[in-house]
């Protein structure tokens, strides 16, 4: 390909999601690709690469997979991932906070995630992002940035950081597709959803379980669906994380980006925005596409009001913890359950690891 770019598309991470992004790019991909997944787990690494060439040649794709094995904790090496890598998007899918503390329970710190919301591990989401952020602004401006690390919340904090990022995946397109799904192929209305993670929640229980929350903002061209928890009655989603649809769901943009195809979708996080919305790629550029009517800064109030009662939100370069989570930090003794400011971030997580640690080892 033309330009300063080694690598179409680097993923870093070698977990489940990171996993299904990129299987699922190899059984699908439209144009040319080549992909390096980037992780430090090496018979993890071996293996998707192999699955991932096999798949490609099973399903006729024009994608190759190779892989880099880095440690992103370790000093240096974003930098050194970017430097031999150079990718047109770099999608990052590693983590220091698993997904699986969504169900997980038992422990202090699980109790105390289920209590405050999963703002409360926005500060280990933002960690190994802001390190390979960083390493693309110094090294390989030009480089795109996929977040896919609780981007409704940790996007604001990269873009603080002076790091641009493009958006996440998954939470609102996980909504948009299973109602799309739901529609089916031949609904001739387009779907477009206003969403924010925390409207995930009611769609992981029973049906009769969901009223008195607040649903996410559907539209079918422009008209709004009046109760959308009515109209969407049947979807349920897993209590464990939806990786089969939130992971899958940033492949068609991650390979329109790549090929510099043209992509409307959904996103949470692009720019940095709170939340997340439709949006249409063009020239490499993310817009948001609103339903007529709904106004830009009326998208961003409705998703930012959800962190503003409880979550984590950002007033300039300070983080401030809001509601429940703000009065959970402060019964454990969290030295930042006040706030701190965005440039402490690696020293914030070093004391927030602590205080996990300690709490992992204590009963619910």
């Amino acid at each position: 390909m033309t330009g300063p770019f080694k690598t179409d598309v680097l993923i870093s991470g070698t977990g489940a999601f990171a996993g299904r992004i990129a299987l699922d790019i190899a059984a699908t991909a439209p144009d040319p690709v080549n992909v390096v997944i980037a992780g430090r787990n090496r018979d993890r690494l071996d293996w998707l690469r192999t699955a991932g060439n096999a798949r490609a040649s099973m399903f006729s794709r024009p994608a190759t997979f190779s892989t880099m094995e880095v440690d992103l904790l370790q000093e240096g090496a974003a930098e050194r991932m970017i430097l031999e890598t150079r990718p047109k998007i770099a999608v990052q899918a590693a983590s220091v906070q698993t997904s699986s503390v969504i169900s997980d329970t038992g422990n202090a710190w699980t109790a105390l995630v289920a209590e405050g919301g999963l703002s409360a591990t926005a500060i280990f989401q933002a960690l190994l992002t802001s390190r390979v952020g960083k390493a693309i602004r110094e090294h390989s401006p030009k480089s795109a940035l996929i977040n896919c690390c609780f981007p409704d919340v940790v996007n604001a904090m990269i873009q603080a950081l002076g790091h641009n990022v493009l958006c996440g995946t998954g939470n609102v397109a996980i909504l948009s597709n299973v109602f799309a799904g739901a529609r089916g192929a031949d609904a001739s209305e387009r779907l477009r959803v206003l969403a924010h993670y925390q409207n995930l929640a009611a769609w992981r229980l029973p049906r009769k379980q969901r009223k008195g929350v607040r649903p996410p903002r559907v539209f079918l061209d422009d008209r709004e669906v009046p109760d959308v928890f009515e109209t969407f009655s049947e979807v349920k989603l897993t209590a464990e994380p939806a990786i089969e649809v939130s992971g899958a769901s940033g492949v068609t943009l991650i390979c329109a980006y790549a090929a510099g195809r043209p992509w409307t979708g959904h996103v949470p996080g692009p720019g940095g925005l709170p939340g997340g919305y439709p949006v249409r790629l063009e020239a490499g550029k993310l817009h948001l596409d609103l339903p007529e009517g709904l106004a830009r800064e009326e998208a961003i109030s409705w998703n930012h009001a959800f962190e503003a009662e409880n979550g984590l939100v950002l007033d300039g370069q300070r983080a401030h913890f809001t509601g429940r989570l703000k009065e959970a930090f402060e019964r454990v003794g969290f030295a930042h359950a006040g706030g701190f400011e965005i440039g402490r971030l690696e020293e914030v997580y070093r004391n927030l690891a602590l205080l996990r640690d300690a709490l992992s080892r204590q009963p619910a």
